[in-house]
Protein backbone atom coordinates (compact mmCIF):
# COMPACT_ATOMS: atom_id res chain seq x y z
CA UNK A 1 0.00 0.00 0.00
CA UNK A 2 1.66 3.49 -0.83
CA UNK A 3 1.61 5.38 2.60
CA UNK A 4 0.66 9.07 1.75
CA UNK A 5 2.37 9.82 5.50
CA UNK A 6 5.12 12.83 5.02
CA UNK A 7 7.38 11.18 7.53
CA UNK A 8 10.35 12.69 9.13
CA UNK A 9 13.00 10.77 6.48
CA UNK A 10 11.49 10.23 3.44
CA UNK A 11 14.56 7.02 2.82
CA UNK A 12 13.10 5.36 5.69
CA UNK A 13 10.61 2.55 5.64
CA UNK A 14 8.84 2.64 9.06
CA UNK A 15 7.00 -0.90 10.26
CA UNK A 16 3.92 0.35 12.45
CA UNK A 17 3.30 -0.13 15.60
CA UNK A 18 0.30 -2.36 16.47
CA UNK A 19 0.39 -2.46 20.49
CA UNK A 20 2.66 -2.02 23.52
CA UNK A 21 2.87 -3.33 26.72
CA UNK A 22 5.16 -2.23 29.68
CA UNK A 23 8.43 -1.57 28.73
CA UNK A 24 7.99 -3.37 25.04
CA UNK A 25 6.34 -1.52 21.49
CA UNK A 26 5.37 -4.39 19.11
CA UNK A 27 4.72 -3.71 14.82
CA UNK A 28 2.36 -5.67 12.49
CA UNK A 29 4.36 -8.52 12.02
CA UNK A 30 4.79 -8.91 15.98
CA UNK A 31 8.23 -7.98 16.41
CA UNK A 32 8.77 -7.12 19.79
CA UNK A 33 11.14 -4.07 20.64
CA UNK A 34 12.50 -3.27 24.33
CA UNK A 35 11.28 1.07 24.65
CA UNK A 36 14.87 2.40 26.01
CA UNK A 37 14.35 5.66 24.94
CA UNK A 38 10.85 6.02 25.49
CA UNK A 39 10.35 7.35 21.83
CA UNK A 40 12.07 11.01 23.39
CA UNK A 41 11.99 10.20 26.77
CA UNK A 42 8.29 10.32 26.52
CA UNK A 43 6.66 6.67 27.43
CA UNK A 44 7.88 7.34 30.81
CA UNK A 45 5.33 4.44 32.23
CA UNK A 46 5.30 2.24 29.53
CA UNK A 47 3.01 0.96 27.21
CA UNK A 48 -0.93 0.20 28.33
CA UNK A 49 -1.02 1.28 31.27
CA UNK A 50 -4.18 0.70 33.23
CA UNK A 51 -4.58 3.55 35.36
CA UNK A 52 -4.05 5.97 32.49
CA UNK A 53 -6.05 4.10 30.25
CA UNK A 54 -9.31 4.27 32.11
CA UNK A 55 -8.65 7.85 33.47
CA UNK A 56 -9.12 8.53 29.63
CA UNK A 57 -12.00 6.79 29.07
CA UNK A 58 -14.55 8.26 31.67
CA UNK A 59 -13.24 11.57 30.60
CA UNK A 60 -14.17 10.84 27.20
CA UNK A 61 -17.81 9.57 28.89
CA UNK A 62 -17.82 13.62 30.18
CA UNK A 63 -16.16 16.31 28.12
CA UNK A 64 -13.86 15.95 25.32
CA UNK A 65 -13.40 19.33 24.71
CA UNK A 66 -13.92 23.47 25.40
CA UNK A 67 -12.25 26.03 24.56
CA UNK A 68 -10.10 27.70 27.05
CA UNK A 69 -11.64 31.17 25.77
CA UNK A 70 -15.03 30.50 26.72
CA UNK A 71 -14.43 27.38 29.81
CA UNK A 72 -11.90 26.06 32.15
CA UNK A 73 -12.89 22.26 32.68
CA UNK A 74 -12.20 20.18 35.73
CA UNK A 75 -9.56 17.87 34.67
CA UNK A 76 -7.26 20.97 33.91
CA UNK A 77 -8.11 22.87 37.10
CA UNK A 78 -7.23 19.64 39.47
CA UNK A 79 -3.69 19.20 37.32
CA UNK A 80 -2.86 22.88 37.72
CA UNK A 81 -3.22 22.32 41.89
CA UNK A 82 -1.50 18.91 41.86
CA UNK A 83 1.26 20.73 39.96
CA UNK A 84 1.44 23.62 42.26
CA UNK A 85 1.63 21.89 45.54
CA UNK A 86 4.11 19.45 44.35
CA UNK A 87 6.57 21.85 42.66
CA UNK A 88 9.16 23.77 45.30
CA UNK A 89 9.77 27.29 45.00
CA UNK A 90 7.26 30.05 44.82
CA UNK A 91 5.39 28.35 41.34
CA UNK A 92 1.83 29.79 41.51
CA UNK A 93 0.15 29.24 38.00
CA UNK A 94 0.35 26.66 34.95
CA UNK A 95 -0.22 27.56 31.42
CA UNK A 96 -1.46 24.38 29.51
CA UNK A 97 -0.41 23.94 26.02
CA UNK A 98 0.25 20.65 24.53
CA UNK A 99 4.05 20.18 24.03
CA UNK A 100 7.43 20.91 25.10
CA UNK A 101 8.37 23.90 22.14
CA UNK A 102 4.96 25.46 22.66
CA UNK A 103 5.51 25.77 26.53
CA UNK A 104 8.93 27.23 25.23
CA UNK A 105 7.10 29.57 23.27
CA UNK A 106 4.50 30.41 25.90
CA UNK A 107 7.33 30.98 28.47
CA UNK A 108 9.71 33.32 26.21
CA UNK A 109 6.40 35.12 25.23
CA UNK A 110 5.44 35.40 29.08
CA UNK A 111 8.77 36.60 29.89
CA UNK A 112 8.50 39.07 27.33
CA UNK A 113 5.29 40.76 28.61
CA UNK A 114 6.18 40.39 31.70
CA UNK A 115 8.79 43.25 31.29
CA UNK A 116 5.88 45.15 29.31
CA UNK A 117 3.65 44.96 32.41
CA UNK A 118 6.51 46.43 34.44
CA UNK A 119 7.39 48.74 32.62
CA UNK A 120 10.83 47.26 31.40
CA UNK A 121 10.03 47.32 27.36
CA UNK A 122 14.28 47.34 27.11
CA UNK A 123 14.49 43.88 28.07
CA UNK A 124 14.15 41.41 24.71
CA UNK A 125 17.51 39.84 24.86
CA UNK A 126 17.92 36.33 25.49
CA UNK A 127 20.95 33.87 26.73
CA UNK A 128 20.67 30.56 26.81
CA UNK A 129 23.53 27.82 26.41
CA UNK A 130 25.51 25.82 23.04
CA UNK A 131 24.77 22.57 22.70
CA UNK A 132 21.35 22.67 23.95
CA UNK A 133 17.88 21.91 22.54
CA UNK A 134 14.49 23.87 23.39
CA UNK A 135 11.80 23.01 20.55
CA UNK A 136 11.43 23.29 17.04
CA UNK A 137 9.37 26.02 16.32
CA UNK A 138 10.62 29.16 15.39
CA UNK A 139 11.33 30.80 18.63
CA UNK A 140 12.42 27.70 20.58
CA UNK A 141 14.93 26.70 17.89
CA UNK A 142 16.30 30.27 17.92
CA UNK A 143 17.06 29.82 21.86
CA UNK A 144 18.24 26.64 21.40
CA UNK A 145 22.05 25.92 20.43
CA UNK A 146 21.81 23.10 18.39
CA UNK A 147 23.63 24.18 15.20
CA UNK A 148 22.47 21.31 13.31
CA UNK A 149 19.21 21.70 13.65
CA UNK A 150 19.39 25.77 13.32
CA UNK A 151 21.51 26.03 10.68
CA UNK A 152 18.73 26.36 7.66
CA UNK A 153 16.80 28.38 9.24
CA UNK A 154 18.70 30.84 10.71
CA UNK A 155 17.52 33.72 8.54
CA UNK A 156 14.04 33.23 10.09
CA UNK A 157 15.43 33.02 13.92
CA UNK A 158 15.45 35.58 15.74
CA UNK A 159 19.01 36.94 17.42
CA UNK A 160 19.61 34.88 20.57
CA UNK A 161 23.13 34.82 22.79
CA UNK A 162 24.63 31.53 23.62
CA UNK A 163 27.13 30.54 26.37
CA UNK A 164 29.14 27.90 27.07
CA UNK A 165 27.27 24.38 28.33
CA UNK A 166 28.21 23.28 31.33
CA UNK A 167 29.90 19.79 30.16
CA UNK A 168 32.55 18.98 31.90
CA UNK A 169 33.71 15.62 30.05
CA UNK A 170 34.89 17.94 27.27
CA UNK A 171 35.46 21.57 28.45
CA UNK A 172 36.76 21.39 32.04
CA UNK A 173 40.23 21.89 31.56
CA UNK A 174 43.07 18.93 33.86
CA UNK A 175 43.79 22.16 36.18
CA UNK A 176 40.04 22.72 37.41
CA UNK A 177 38.33 21.34 39.96
CA UNK A 178 34.83 20.20 38.73
CA UNK A 179 33.24 22.94 41.18
CA UNK A 180 35.85 25.50 39.44
CA UNK A 181 35.23 24.77 36.23
CA UNK A 182 30.80 25.36 36.77
CA UNK A 183 31.72 28.59 38.07
CA UNK A 184 33.80 29.64 34.89
CA UNK A 185 31.14 28.82 32.88
CA UNK A 186 28.62 30.18 34.96
CA UNK A 187 30.68 33.41 35.07
CA UNK A 188 30.04 33.33 31.26
CA UNK A 189 26.78 34.58 31.79
CA UNK A 190 27.69 37.29 33.68
CA UNK A 191 29.98 38.62 31.05
CA UNK A 192 27.37 38.45 28.68
CA UNK A 193 24.92 40.40 30.52
CA UNK A 194 27.71 42.77 30.97
CA UNK A 195 28.10 42.93 27.55
CA UNK A 196 24.62 43.44 26.51
CA UNK A 197 23.56 45.18 29.46
CA UNK A 198 21.52 44.12 31.95
CA UNK A 199 18.91 46.80 31.22
CA UNK A 200 18.29 44.87 27.91
CA UNK A 201 18.22 40.97 29.14
CA UNK A 202 15.14 39.60 29.81
CA UNK A 203 15.76 35.72 30.45
CA UNK A 204 18.59 32.73 30.76
CA UNK A 205 17.23 29.66 29.33
CA UNK A 206 18.52 26.25 30.53
CA UNK A 207 17.75 22.70 30.49
CA UNK A 208 19.39 20.88 34.82
CA UNK A 209 19.86 17.91 32.15
CA UNK A 210 21.03 18.68 28.63
CA UNK A 211 18.88 15.99 26.90
CA UNK A 212 19.06 14.76 23.16
CA UNK A 213 21.85 17.61 22.29
CA UNK A 214 24.43 16.57 24.41
CA UNK A 215 23.28 12.98 25.86
CA UNK A 216 21.65 13.70 29.56
CA UNK A 217 24.47 16.27 31.17
CA UNK A 218 23.53 17.44 34.45
CA UNK A 219 25.59 20.23 35.62
CA UNK A 220 28.22 20.19 38.18
CA UNK A 221 27.46 21.02 41.56
CA UNK A 222 27.22 24.95 42.30
CA UNK A 223 26.65 25.61 38.84
CA UNK A 224 22.65 26.45 38.91
CA UNK A 225 23.30 28.01 42.73
CA UNK A 226 25.31 31.05 40.56
CA UNK A 227 23.61 30.66 37.78
CA UNK A 228 20.26 32.07 40.28
CA UNK A 229 22.51 34.30 42.19
CA UNK A 230 23.22 36.28 39.06
CA UNK A 231 20.03 36.44 37.18
CA UNK A 232 18.32 37.70 40.58
CA UNK A 233 21.57 40.41 40.61
CA UNK A 234 20.11 41.83 37.39
CA UNK A 235 16.53 41.45 37.39
CA UNK A 236 16.48 38.29 34.58
CA UNK A 237 14.12 35.87 34.96
CA UNK A 238 15.41 32.25 34.69
CA UNK A 239 13.62 29.93 32.56
CA UNK A 240 14.13 26.35 32.95
CA UNK A 241 13.48 23.83 30.14
CA UNK A 242 12.21 20.57 31.68
CA UNK A 243 10.41 19.33 28.88
CA UNK A 244 12.74 16.25 28.97
CA UNK A 245 14.59 15.78 31.84
CA UNK A 246 11.52 16.90 34.09
CA UNK A 247 8.28 14.69 35.59
CA UNK A 248 10.49 12.37 37.57
CA UNK A 249 13.27 11.08 34.56
CA UNK A 250 16.18 12.48 37.10
CA UNK A 251 14.97 10.75 40.32
CA UNK A 252 12.47 13.71 41.20
CA UNK A 253 9.37 15.40 40.14
CA UNK A 254 10.83 18.10 38.74
CA UNK A 255 14.66 18.22 37.87
CA UNK A 256 15.64 21.58 39.43
CA UNK A 257 14.93 20.30 43.02
CA UNK A 258 18.53 18.26 42.72
CA UNK A 259 19.87 21.78 42.14
CA UNK A 260 18.61 23.47 45.53
CA UNK A 261 17.09 26.83 43.68
CA UNK A 262 13.75 27.37 41.79
CA UNK A 263 13.37 29.26 38.49
CA UNK A 264 10.76 31.30 37.46
CA UNK A 265 9.15 30.03 35.03
CA UNK A 266 9.62 26.16 34.43
CA UNK A 267 8.61 24.29 31.45
CA UNK A 268 7.35 20.49 31.01
CA UNK A 269 5.84 18.51 28.31
CA UNK A 270 6.84 14.78 27.54
CA UNK A 271 6.79 12.95 30.58
CA UNK A 272 3.84 14.77 31.67
CA UNK A 273 1.42 13.24 29.50
CA UNK A 274 3.62 9.91 29.47
CA UNK A 275 2.76 9.49 25.82
CA UNK A 276 -1.30 8.60 26.33
CA UNK A 277 -2.17 12.47 25.14
CA UNK A 278 -0.19 15.68 23.70
CA UNK A 279 0.73 18.11 26.65
CA UNK A 280 2.71 20.64 28.30
CA UNK A 281 2.82 22.94 30.69
CA UNK A 282 4.45 26.62 31.17
CA UNK A 283 4.56 27.61 34.82
CA UNK A 284 5.76 30.99 36.46
CA UNK A 285 5.97 32.34 40.24
CA UNK A 286 3.14 34.23 41.08
CA UNK A 287 5.29 37.61 40.75
CA UNK A 288 4.96 36.92 36.84
CA UNK A 289 1.17 36.51 37.21
CA UNK A 290 0.57 39.25 39.45
CA UNK A 291 2.26 41.65 36.61
CA UNK A 292 -0.44 40.13 33.85
CA UNK A 293 -3.51 39.82 36.25
CA UNK A 294 -2.80 43.50 37.95
CA UNK A 295 -1.83 45.05 34.18
CA UNK A 296 -3.70 44.54 30.78
CA UNK A 297 -4.92 41.47 32.40
CA UNK A 298 -4.55 39.58 29.43
CA UNK A 299 -1.60 37.42 28.43
CA UNK A 300 -1.16 37.92 24.36
CA UNK A 301 -0.63 33.92 23.56
CA UNK A 302 -2.68 30.93 22.61
CA UNK A 303 -3.45 27.92 20.52
CA UNK A 304 -6.37 25.93 20.02
CA UNK A 305 -5.37 23.13 22.39
CA UNK A 306 -4.81 24.46 25.42
CA UNK A 307 -5.83 22.84 28.36
CA UNK A 308 -7.67 20.18 26.45
CA UNK A 309 -9.76 17.90 28.76
CA UNK A 310 -8.50 14.40 27.64
CA UNK A 311 -4.71 15.72 27.65
CA UNK A 312 -5.56 17.39 31.23
CA UNK A 313 -6.90 13.52 32.10
CA UNK A 314 -4.27 12.01 31.27
CA UNK A 315 -1.70 14.00 32.92
CA UNK A 316 -3.46 13.87 36.23
CA UNK A 317 -3.36 10.02 35.90
CA UNK A 318 -0.02 9.82 35.10
CA UNK A 319 0.43 12.40 38.60
CA UNK A 320 -1.21 10.04 40.90
CA UNK A 321 0.93 7.31 39.38
CA UNK A 322 4.44 9.15 39.68
CA UNK A 323 3.48 10.35 42.97
CA UNK A 324 1.24 8.19 44.83
CA UNK A 325 2.57 4.22 43.63
CA UNK A 326 6.62 4.54 44.75
CA UNK A 327 7.55 5.20 40.84
CA UNK A 328 9.78 8.10 42.00
CA UNK A 329 11.48 5.32 44.44
CA UNK A 330 11.44 2.89 41.63
CA UNK A 331 13.51 5.35 38.90
CA UNK A 332 16.17 5.87 41.74
CA UNK A 333 16.43 2.07 42.77
CA UNK A 334 16.58 1.43 39.11
CA UNK A 335 18.46 4.18 38.00
CA UNK A 336 21.52 2.76 40.56
CA UNK A 337 20.59 0.24 38.95
CA UNK A 338 21.27 1.02 35.41
CA UNK A 339 24.46 3.18 36.34
CA UNK A 340 25.86 -0.14 37.59
CA UNK A 341 25.28 -2.19 34.53
CA UNK A 342 26.20 0.52 32.34
CA UNK A 343 29.32 1.23 33.59
CA UNK A 344 29.65 -3.01 34.36
CA UNK A 345 29.12 -3.03 30.38
CA UNK A 346 30.82 0.40 28.76
CA UNK A 347 33.40 1.67 31.61
CA UNK A 348 36.05 0.32 30.16
CA UNK A 349 35.35 -0.28 26.66
CA UNK A 350 37.57 0.91 24.04
CA UNK A 351 35.33 3.27 22.51
CA UNK A 352 33.28 4.68 25.25
CA UNK A 353 34.64 8.11 26.83
CA UNK A 354 31.95 9.16 29.16
CA UNK A 355 29.01 7.36 30.61
CA UNK A 356 26.66 10.75 32.09
CA UNK A 357 23.41 11.36 33.47
CA UNK A 358 20.96 11.44 36.89
CA UNK A 359 18.13 8.63 37.63
CA UNK A 360 16.74 6.90 34.43
CA UNK A 361 18.08 9.34 32.07
CA UNK A 362 21.41 8.36 31.01
CA UNK A 363 24.19 9.42 28.20
CA UNK A 364 27.29 7.10 26.04
CA UNK A 365 29.69 9.36 24.55
CA UNK A 366 31.32 7.49 21.70
CA UNK A 367 34.88 8.15 20.96
CA UNK A 368 37.81 6.85 18.26
CA UNK A 369 39.99 7.58 20.94
CA UNK A 370 39.08 7.00 24.39
CA UNK A 371 42.71 8.20 25.64
CA UNK A 372 42.60 11.59 23.84
CA UNK A 373 38.62 11.79 23.25
CA UNK A 374 38.73 12.11 19.36
CA UNK A 375 35.65 11.53 17.93
CA UNK A 376 34.80 9.45 14.95
CA UNK A 377 34.66 11.31 11.72
CA UNK A 378 31.10 12.73 10.65
CA UNK A 379 31.11 10.42 7.54
CA UNK A 380 30.92 7.04 9.72
CA UNK A 381 27.35 7.72 10.48
CA UNK A 382 27.93 5.93 14.08
CA UNK A 383 24.47 6.94 15.39
CA UNK A 384 22.81 6.09 12.69
CA UNK A 385 24.13 2.81 12.82
CA UNK A 386 23.80 1.88 16.53
CA UNK A 387 20.10 2.97 16.47
CA UNK A 388 19.32 1.04 13.23
CA UNK A 389 20.96 -2.01 14.42
CA UNK A 390 19.42 -1.53 17.67
CA UNK A 391 16.07 -1.60 16.24
CA UNK A 392 16.99 -4.62 13.79
CA UNK A 393 17.83 -6.49 17.53
CA UNK A 394 14.64 -5.27 19.04
CA UNK A 395 15.82 -2.27 21.22
CA UNK A 396 14.63 1.04 20.53
CA UNK A 397 17.15 3.83 21.48
CA UNK A 398 17.87 7.73 21.02
CA UNK A 399 21.29 7.90 19.26
CA UNK A 400 22.45 11.29 17.84
CA UNK A 401 25.22 12.93 16.19
CA UNK A 402 27.06 16.51 16.79
CA UNK A 403 27.36 16.03 20.22
CA UNK A 404 30.42 18.61 20.37
CA UNK A 405 29.45 21.21 18.14
CA UNK A 406 26.63 20.05 15.93
CA UNK A 407 28.81 18.63 13.54
CA UNK A 408 30.77 16.27 15.03
CA UNK A 409 30.86 13.93 18.33
CA UNK A 410 28.34 10.98 19.20
CA UNK A 411 26.03 9.79 21.61
CA UNK A 412 23.51 7.20 22.66
CA UNK A 413 20.54 8.87 25.12
CA UNK A 414 18.74 6.23 27.27
CA UNK A 415 15.76 6.85 28.74
CA UNK A 416 13.35 3.88 29.50
CA UNK A 417 10.14 3.95 31.27
CA UNK A 418 10.48 4.33 34.79
CA UNK A 419 8.55 0.24 35.71
CA UNK A 420 11.86 -0.93 34.32
CA UNK A 421 13.09 -4.35 36.30
CA UNK A 422 16.33 -5.48 36.69
CA UNK A 423 15.89 -8.21 33.97
CA UNK A 424 14.80 -5.53 31.26
CA UNK A 425 18.16 -3.30 32.52
CA UNK A 426 20.43 -6.01 31.70
CA UNK A 427 18.12 -7.10 28.51
CA UNK A 428 18.90 -3.44 27.24
CA UNK A 429 22.44 -3.80 28.27
CA UNK A 430 23.37 -6.71 26.76
CA UNK A 431 20.92 -5.67 23.26
CA UNK A 432 22.96 -2.23 23.13
CA UNK A 433 26.48 -3.98 23.74
CA UNK A 434 25.88 -6.27 20.96
CA UNK A 435 24.53 -3.22 18.55
CA UNK A 436 27.55 -1.32 19.22
CA UNK A 437 29.69 -3.44 18.47
CA UNK A 438 28.18 -4.58 15.36
CA UNK A 439 28.13 -0.67 14.22
CA UNK A 440 31.72 0.26 15.32
CA UNK A 441 32.84 -3.04 13.21
CA UNK A 442 30.74 -1.75 10.03
CA UNK A 443 32.75 1.80 10.71
CA UNK A 444 36.17 0.08 10.52
CA UNK A 445 35.53 -2.03 7.89
CA UNK A 446 34.99 1.04 5.46
CA UNK A 447 37.91 2.79 7.16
Amino acid sequence: MVSHIFPRHTHDELPIASGGDGCFLFDESGKKYLDASGGAAVSCLGHSHPKIINALHEQLDVLAYAHTSFFSSEPAEKLATKLITNAPGDLSQVYLVSGGSEAIEAGLKLARQYFLETGQPGRKEVIARRQSYHGNTLGALAVGGNEWRRSQFAPLLIDTHHIAPCYAYREKHDYETDYEFGQRVAGELEITIEKLGSQNVMAFVAEPVVGATLGAVPAVDGYFKTIREICDHHGILLILDEVMCGMGRTGTLFAYEQEAIAPDIVCIAKGLGAGYQPIGATICTDKIYAAIKNGSGFFQHGHTYLGHPMAAAAANAVLDVLLDDNILENVNVMGHQFKYALDTKFGQHTHVGDIRGRGLFYGIEIVEDRETKEPFSSSYFIARKIKAIAKQRGLLCYPMSGTIDGKIGDHILLAPPYIINEAEINELTDLLADSLEEALQSSEETM
